[in-house]
C-alpha cells in the first residue's frame, strides 16, 4: 500500500472528530486566536468548479424572508445577487485574508453573491447587536452570518434569535458526522439545528524528539504524574484561569479521566457528580505539585510563556491545538525544528466551532449558501494548511466523501501537514467533548482555592 494510500486511510479513521480555534473560539470569549503560519509555499485558492452563467443580479426575495429549505435550486436562486453580510473575529490578517480569497471569491464566481466581511474584535459584538436589534423589534436586522461558538451560541439560542432548523437541510451537511457529541453539542447545549459546522480543533502535547523519544512519552494521566515525578521539574501546565482556556481544559481533562471517563460529564450541569470526584481531581493535582517546574510554585499564564519555557530546555513538553501540530510553531521559531506533536490515549479535548444565522438575517438565502459552501471538501481540505492564512481541522467527517477526486485533494492536504503533526489516528482515538460552561469557573476558581494557594 503506497504512503498516501495510507494516509488516506488514516486520514478517513481521524474525521469524526475533525477537532478546538491556532484554536477555534475559545470557551468563554467567542474570539479564536490568530493562526500561525507553517513552512512551505502559500497554496493557490482551489480551482472553483465551472462557474454557472450568472444573470445580472435582480431581486428575488423579500429581505428576511425565509427560503424553501426543501428545494436547493430555489434556494441559490433567491440567493443570486445578494450580499451576504458575515460578521467574525477579525484579529487575524491571515484569517481575514483566507476567507475573502477562498470563500469571496467562491462565492461571486459560482453564485453570484457578494461577500461583506464584517471584522468583529469580540464575536459577543454582534451577539450585543441583534439582541439590541430584537429589544428594538427589528424584524430584519443587518448580520446574516456569524462565526460563533458556545456561550455565544447559548445566549442567542436562548434569546429565541436563531434561525432554526437549516444545518442539516444543506447539500453538504450530509458529510457531517451529526451523530458524534463532539458536533452536536456545542459546550454542552445541543445545537438543535441551529448552527453549522465550520472547522476544529483539539488538545495536544509538544516534546522534542532529540530530547524524548516517543516510546518514553506518558499517555494517560496517570502516566504524567509518575514521568514528572521521575524528571523532577520538567513538567508544568498554564494556570487555569480567564483567558487561559488551555490551562482550564488541562485540568478538565484529568477530570475525564479520574472520574472514569468523559460521558457521564456531558450534558447539563450535575452538582452531585461534580461534589463527589472534584476533591479527588484537586488531590492529583497537590500529589503532582511538588514534582513541577519550580515545584508548582509559579506556572505559565498562557502558551507564549510554556513555549518559552519548552524552547529553552526548561521543561519537556508544550501544547498546541492546531490540526498542523507543533509545525506551526517550528516556522515561527517558537519551538525546535525537532518538536513534535502527541496526544494521551484518551481524554483529549477538542471541539468545533461554527456559523449561526440570525433569526431576523436579511438575506438568509446567501448565508445557507455560504455555510454551505464552508463544507466544500475542496475548501476543507483549504483550511486545514496553516500556509493558507487558516490552519484549523476539519469541520467534515471524510469518511463520507464519496467523489474521488475530493477524496484525495483531503488525502494531500493531510499529507502536507508533515511528521511534526499527530497522526490523526491518534487524534481520532483520543478525542472527547468539552463539557457545560458551568463547570468552568468552578474549575478555574477551584484550582485557584485548592491547589495553587495550598
Amino acid at each position: 500500500m503506497s504512503r498516501r494510500v495510507g494516509l488516506l486511510l488514516v486520514l478517513l479513521i481521524l474525521t469524526a472528530c475533525g477537532g478546538q480555534a491556532a484554536t477555534s473560539p475559545p470557551p468563554t470569549s467567542g474570539s479564536p486566536a490568530a493562526t500561525a503560519t507553517s513552512d512551505g509555499a502559500a497554496n493557490l485558492p482551489p480551482t472553483a468548479a465551472p462557474s454557472p452563467t450568472i444573470a445580472p443580479p435582480v431581486a428575488t426575495s423579500v429581505p428576511g424572508a425565509a427560503p424553501n429549505l426543501d428545494d436547493w435550486a430555489a434556494v441559490e436562486q433567491a440567493a443570486l445577487g445578494q450580499t451576504v453580510n458575515w460578521y467574525l473575529w477579525g484579529g487575524s490578517e491571515s484569517i481575514n485574508t483566507f476567507v475573502d480569497t477562498f470563500y469571496g471569491a467562491a462565492l461571486k464566481e459560482r453564485y453570484g453573491i457578494t461577500l461583506n466581511r464584517t471584522p468583529l474584535a469580540d464575536t459577543v459584538d454582534a451577539v450585543n447587536q441583534v439582541l439590541s436589534e430584537k429589544e428594538a423589534g427589528q424584524e430584519v436586522g443587518a448580520i446574516d452570518l456569524i462565526w460563533i461558538n458556545g456561550e455565544n451560541f447559548l445566549s442567542l439560542k436562548q434569546a429565541d434569535m436563531l434561525y432554526p432548523g437549516w444545518a442539516r437541510k444543506l447539500p453538504n451537511s450530509a458529510l457531517v458526522d451529526w451523530d458524534n457529541p463532539a458536533v452536536n453539542v456545542d459546550f454542552g447545549e445541543p445545537v438543535d439545528d441551529m448552527e453549522s459546522p465550520w472547522s476544529s480543533a483539539q488538545f495536544q502535547f509538544i516534546y522534542d524528539s532529540a530530547r524524548t523519544q516517543p516510546g518514553a512519552l506518558p499517555r494517560s494521566y496517570a502516566d504524567l504524574k509518575a514521568w514528572a515525578c521521575s524528571h523532577q521539574g520538567r513538567f508544568t501546565y498554564i494556570a487555569p484561569g480567564p483567558g487561559a482556556f488551555q490551562g482550564t481544559r488541562f485540568v478538565k481533562q484529568a477530570l475525564y479521566e479520574i472520574s472514569g471517563g468523559a460521558d457521564q460529564w456531558a450534558g447539563p450541569f450535575n452538582q452531585a457528580l461534580w461534589d463527589e470526584w472534584s476533591p479527588r481531581l484537586w488531590a492529583y493535582f497537590n500529589e503532582l505539585k511538588p514534582c513541577l517546574w519550580r515545584e508548582g510554585a509559579t506556572y505559565p499564564k498562557d502558551e507564549n510563556e510554556l513555549h518559552s519555557l519548552f524552547a529553552n530546555s526548561e521543561v519537556d513538553f508544550s501544547i498546541t491545538q492546531a490540526i498542523a501540530g507543533a509545525g506551526p510553531l517550528i516556522q515561527e521559531g517558537l519551538v525546535p525544528e525537532t518538536a513534535r506533536a502527541f496526544v494521551f490515549d484518551d481524554n483529549m479535548i477538542g471541539d468545533f466551532n461554527y456559523v449561526a444565522i440570525p433569526a431576523n438575517a436579511p438575506n438568509k438565502a446567501a448565508a445557507l449558501v455560504l455555510a454551505n459552501l464552508m463544507l466544500d471538501p475542496e475548501l476543507q481540505a483549504a483550511q486545514i494548511l496553516p500556509e493558507n492564512g487558516f490552519g484549523l481541522g476539519f469541520g467534515i467527517d471524510v469518511t463520507r466523501v464519496q467523489d474521488p477526486a475530493a477524496a484525495q485533494k483531503l488525502a494531500a492536504a493531510a499529507d502536507q501537514l508533515g511528521s511534526s503533526a499527530t497522526p490523526p489516528v491518534q487524534l481520532a482515538a483520543a478525542l472527547r467533548g468539552d463539557i457545560t460552561a458551568e463547570y468552568q469557573n468552578l474549575i478555574e476558581q477551584g484550582w485557584e482555592k485548592n491547589v495553587l494557594q495550598k
